[in-house]
């Protein structure tokens, strides 16, 4: 089973939404989540996890002694997966790292609140910094839910489909191609004709195309990258 421990102050938030539609049906047969409160791990009488912040500043800052408790609780001697702190100062996940984290054995997830955690815990506790956005938020719980609803989602048995994880937005570092259905004609507007037309091979032309003008058109950033990654396959035959 794919385990997942999230460190947080509030862990009456989950599983929260997590425990409804696909991932709350494979709840505690494809996946388990374990919620644990840091402030169990303190040692004041007021479970202080919080502190003025070095240099002065506004805010508080979640201390290391603390959270490195509650890591060592949740990832003991011998647990080999992931440390994840969701931060907006981390890497962009993607779906290829996404991938990589469902293919294992689970995460461990901290998620900071107020101005952010001590520094040292990253080093400490070989913590994998990653940003869901480049946005701040209240908390890492939103990013958390985003990160396992996305691994979930790929664990074996979860969605009806298999191929429903393949042919999606960033499956191939293009976006998805638009969708259609029933009715035929809304408003007036009819579904593209190719895609009644029951030729598979026009319908897969067809879809390419559109994920390749989607992805030029609103992320250049991902454009690029597929360009340069389809020029290097191209002269690696070549050579």
């Amino acid at each position: 089973m794919w385990r997942a421990s999230v460190l947080t102050i509030f862990p009456e938030m989950f599983p929260g939404p997590l425990g409804l539609s696909l991932a709350g049906r494979a709840l505690g047969t494809a996946w388990s989540v374990e919620a644990i409160d840091p402030r169990d791990h303190a040692t004041d009488r007021h479970r202080s996890v919080d502190d003025t912040p070095a240099g002065g500043g506004p805010g508080m800052v979640m201390r290391v002694d603390v959270l490195a408790r509650a890591v060592d609780a949740a990832a003991p001697e011998g647990d080999t997966r992931p440390r994840l702190l969701m931060t907006p100062r981390g890497r962009p996940l993607t779906q290829a790292r996404v991938r990589e984290l469902a293919a294992g054995e689970g995460v461990v997830i901290v998620c900071g609140r107020f101005e952010g955690v001590d520094e040292r815990l990253v080093a400490a506790r070989g913590l994998e910094e990653v940003s869901i956005a480049d946005v701040v938020l209240s908390g890492g719980e939103i990013g958390a839910f985003v990160l396992l609803d996305a691994c979930v989602r790929l664990l074996a048995g979860v969605m009806g489909h298999p191929e429903s994880g393949t042919e999606e937005s960033f499956s191939d570092g293009l976006l998805e191609y638009p969708q259609y259905t029933r009715p035929a004609v809304f408003e007036g507007q009819g579904i593209p004709e190719v895609l009644t037309s029951g030729d598979h091979a026009k319908v897969a032309k067809w879809r390419r195309a559109q994920s390749q003008a989607a992805t030029r058109e609103r992320r250049p950033d991902l454009w690029q990258a597929h360009e340069a990654l389809a020029h290097d396959g191209s002269a690696t035959n070549r050579e």
